[in-house]
């Protein structure tokens, strides 16, 4: 059994261990380092006058298919009688000659020289090939895995436009990618990452549309990522941001592959990791987040004002509750006499301040739709739905939150869910609480402070080098103009040209 072999010494590091003339010497060492492993397969054939020269075919069950190992037995007695000789007449030199000297037998395959290349030939699905007496191994890519099929994309719904998402799939993500961009200058560059993971990832830019100075500092950043083990694309996200505990997201994420083309023509740069289905792009810059590429498919018109609409409800659930606090606390001259005595009417018996009150509701709010989140999907939104109505209509009834309050709460739920980009949501559900607290404190002089410290903070943050509140901050006209007014196609395709422009100046 494999398990009763002796351990073989591994003084060496496997990266410098090369593989040996002895197949027996070989499979000690795999049997070892896969010890335990019940989908360790080891096939022995011979070939040769006689058969007598022996060779194996190492490989794990669950990452190959299996015809694949019959179909390249079948490819290599071909090979060998129709280039070397006839099948009873091969030899070893000549095998070994044919290989060296002539190359692989299929383009999906490659000569291993070290162990360690044999491991983690392995591990990506290939069939390796030991053959007694030559110290080089042969690998097959024969890998196997079932992938999920291309379907609509699940956090970037959209009604008109291209409907296909991104899969767990690198190589097929890329394709997509390259598929919808078709120039030599679209460049991408591998690395694996993780000693036990091994996972691959990609970064991508445009030549001469990125600028030099974004992809230096990005490469910079991702310096040493190769020990971590990465098993998500956001992963790299602590990686390129530029400030940790910033509650604003310094990149963005799609699942559409039009996206990603898109940001890749103005001057992004793309990152993706194998076995995850999103995109990650970066520099990112705060106007960046009410953007959707739905927004082109549509008239000028119609797009620019759901533009606007996503800026209202970023400041409806940014500052609606705090609003309402400040104004309810302190400020109550400033509501007209009218709506003051209906609030005053509907808030007659609650014995909780309102900042007491909007903190029970919020927390009720968020517990919803985490609930809702974390529910299979046929029963989750059912939840949601069922549990705002029963929790909402038990509060009023028992006088623990007044009608005005519940609407406050639900048309601050409602803004968020209004952003195209989910992490910028995740930002206001932070920001939010603070601002409450200020309002409570000192009214409306305490948002007004809060506001200041926010916007100091966005004009000092940095995504790659780049100003977070570019275009505002520093003031570029144009750009600002197209980021509040969606520009007209042949607008934009000549602003794309210019910012490429722009790209290629150092």
């Amino acid at each position: 059994m494999p398990s009763q072999l002796p351990p073989p010494p591994l003084a060496e590091k496997l990266d410098e261990l090369a593989v040996s003339r002895r197949i027996s010497d070989n499979l000690a060492i795999v049997h070892r380092l896969f010890a335990n492993c019940g989908d360790l397969k080891v096939l022995p054939w011979q070939f040769g006058t006689g058969l007598e020269n022996g060779a194996c075919s190492i490989f794990l069950d669950t990452l190959v298919n299996h015809r694949r190992h019959n179909d390249f037995k079948d490819a290599l007695q071909n090979l060998t009688t129709t280039r070397i000789g006839p099948a009873e007449s091969v030899h070893l030199e000549q095998i070994v000659d044919f290989f060296e000297n002539h190359g692989t037998s299929e383009p999906a395959a490659e000569l291993i020289d070290t162990v360690d290349q044999v491991v983690s030939k392995m591990l990506d699905g290939c069939i390796v090939v030991l053959i007694d007496g030559w110290n080089r191994a042969l690998g097959f890519q024969a890998l196997d895995i079932v992938k999920r099929q291309v379907s609509e994309p699940i956090t970037e719904p959209n009604v008109q436009g291209p409907h296909a998402s991104t899969i767990e799939d690198l190589d097929s993500n890329i394709g997509v990618i390259r598929n919808l961009l078709k120039t030599s200058r679209l460049k991408f560059h591998f690395f694996d990452t993780g000693e036990n993971s091994r996972r691959r990832v990609a970064y991508g830019y445009l030549d001469h549309a990125v600028k030099p100075a974004t992809l230096d500092e990005f490469r910079a950043r991702l310096e040493g990522i190769d020990t971590e083990e990465i098993l998500d694309v956001s992963y790299l996200e602590s990686w390129i941001n530029n400030k940790r505990l910033s509650p604003f997201p310094q990149v963005r994420y799609t699942e559409r592959p039009d996206t990603a083309v898109a940001a890749l023509l103005e001057g992004k740069i793309v990152a993706l990791i194998n076995g995850s289905p999103s995109v990650l792009i970066s520099p990112a810059n705060f106007m960046e987040f009410f953007v959707a590429s739905e927004d082109y498919y549509y008239g000028i018109v119609y797009s620019t004002l759901i533009r606007f609409l996503r800026l209202s409800a970023f400041i409806i659930a940014l500052i609606l509750p705090s609003t309402y606090i400040a104004l309810t606390t302190f400020h109550s001259e400033l509501i007209p006499t009218v709506l003051l005595l209906a609030i005053l009417n509907t808030r007659e018996g609650i014995p909780f301040p309102a900042m007491v009150e909007a903190l029970l509701m919020e927390f009720f709010f968020e517990l919803l739709r985490e609930a809702g989140i974390r529910l299979p999907r046929p029963i989750g939104s059912a939840v949601s739905i069922v549990g705002a109505l029963v929790i909402g209509q038990a509060a009023i009834q028992s006088q623990i939150a007044s009608p005005v309050m519940v609407i406050v709460v639900a048309l601050t739920g409602i803004a968020s869910f209004a952003l195209p980009q989910y992490n910028m949501a995740i930002a206001l559900r932070i920001l939010r609480f603070p601002l409450m607290f200020l309002a409570a404190s000192f009214g409306g002089l305490g948002i007004m402070v809060g506001f200041l410290l926010i916007y100091l903070h966005l004009n000092c943050l940095r995504s790659l080098g780049e100003p977070y509140l570019s275009p505002i901050a520093p003031l570029n006209a144009r750009r600002l103009r197209d980021a509040l007014f969606v520009p007209s196609r042949r607008h934009a395709r000549q602003s794309s040209q210019k910012r490429s422009a722009d790209g290629q100046r150092p």
